[in-house]
């Protein structure tokens, strides 16, 4: 009994210790995109939680928008990989690297090589980089798609995932499976689809 004890409370530390370390993470984010030269907040002067204009120049610079589905679905996805290539790392420990790889993306989106690619390639035309309250949030929805995942049952997590991906393309005519198609082998097609053609 005691040492299971003991073993629980270890596990709890090392639990704490990771999500301290997803904090940190956060904050490198946050100060290395100022570092880039990106806004703290949209230059309009205030700060909204919800912005629903795709073809805006206020698109990822506000707290929410149509893509904040696309990093919960990060979420979904990164806690299915790396439950299955880390199965004995606690939850934690998973989310901690799931944190990584979401702030690394969005370091390497906000560069003006990938900025640039997407206003030529996808119909983020309006597309200038995201605020750094934006990219931070883009995180958050991460860790909530991440939380979900743990949580829900995975057909329910699949469920989840492909009811966002429909209403994202209902919608907007686009999400995370059309973004990425568009971003790395575009398709003419769908470039006439998403331009109402």
């Amino acid at each position: 009994m005691k040492a299971t004890s003991e073993n629980r409370n270890g596990n709890d530390d090392a639990n704490t210790l990771w999500i301290f370390l997803v904090g940190v993470v956060l904050l490198v984010q946050g100060v290395a995109l100022l570092l880039m030269g990106r806004l703290a907040i949209c230059k309009c002067g205030y700060v909204k939680f919800w912005h629903g204009i795709v073809q805006s120049s206020e698109n990822s610079q506000h707290l929410t928008d149509w893509y904040t589905f696309s990093h919960v679905l990060h979420g979904l996805l990164f806690y299915a990989a790396l439950t299955y290539l880390m199965p004995r790392a606690s939850w934690a420990a998973r989310l901690l690297v799931a944190v990584c790889i979401e702030a690394g993306w969005e370091i390497v989106e906000n560069t003006e090589m990938v900025i640039n690619r997407y206003r030529t390639a996808t119909i983020s035309m309006d597309y200038f980089g995201d605020t750094v309250v934006n990219s931070l949030m883009d995180n958050v929805a991460m860790i909530v798609g991440f939380a979900a995942a743990a949580l829900l049952p995975v057909r329910a997590s699949i469920g989840l995932g492909v009811a966002s991906e429909l209403f994202m393309a209902w919608m907007i005519r686009d999400n995370l499976t059309l973004n990425v198609i568009m971003l790395l082998w575009p398709v003419e097609a769908i470039a006439r689809w998403q331009g109402g053609g």
